[in-house]
């Protein structure tokens, strides 16, 4: 086995080992300091998602995945699963919104701006949280209910409650 590779620890454990730094806790962080992180991670999510649909060139997945990252479909998202979120959650989603931002939407209202901040904000917050299975149960939630993802009729199919 390579040194430094151990199959039986997970991404978390790992980075956090071998990057050298200690764990984070979310709340030491404003809400635009969460929404930059969940950026990424929304969209590492998401091309992970567009890969999975099989091999094809590689402006076809930038394209595809660009439709899920913009701030509409983001914004379109959240508002999709707000009845999932449990009250805490909720409460991270509406600070990343009311944030104010230097930034402004290129391709948005500001409206759908502010809330997909709000969505990129609670990506940012349960992944600190390592709250992996609840963030990808959400988004995954928000897809099958925006049709981007097969789903069950109540959008769970057979899922974990939403508190979960």
């Amino acid at each position: 086995m390579e040194e430094g590779l151990n199959t039986n620890r997970g991404f978390t454990e790992a980075y956090y080992n071998n990057m050298g730094i200690g764990k984070t806790d979310p709340a030491m962080y404003s809400p635009l300091a969460l929404a930059y992180l969940g950026d990424g991670v929304y969209e590492l999510m998401i091309r992970a998602k567009v890969m999975s649909q099989g091999n094809m060139q590689v402006n076809k997945m930038h394209k595809r995945s660009a439709g899920l990252v913009k701030a509409g479909t983001q914004a379109a998202l959240i508002r999709a699963i707000e009845d999932l979120l449990t009250a805490e959650e909720h409460a991270v989603y509406k600070r990343g919104r009311n944030a104010k931002s230097v930034t402004t939407a290129k391709n948005a209202s500001v409206i759908d701006y502010r809330t997909a901040t709000g969505l990129e904000a609670l990506a940012g917050w349960l992944f600190l949280k390592e709250r992996y299975d609840r963030l990808v149960y959400l988004v995954s939630q928000g897809l099958i209910r925006l049709g981007e993802l097969p789903g069950g009729e109540d959008g769970r199919d057979g899922e974990d409650k939403p508190g979960g």
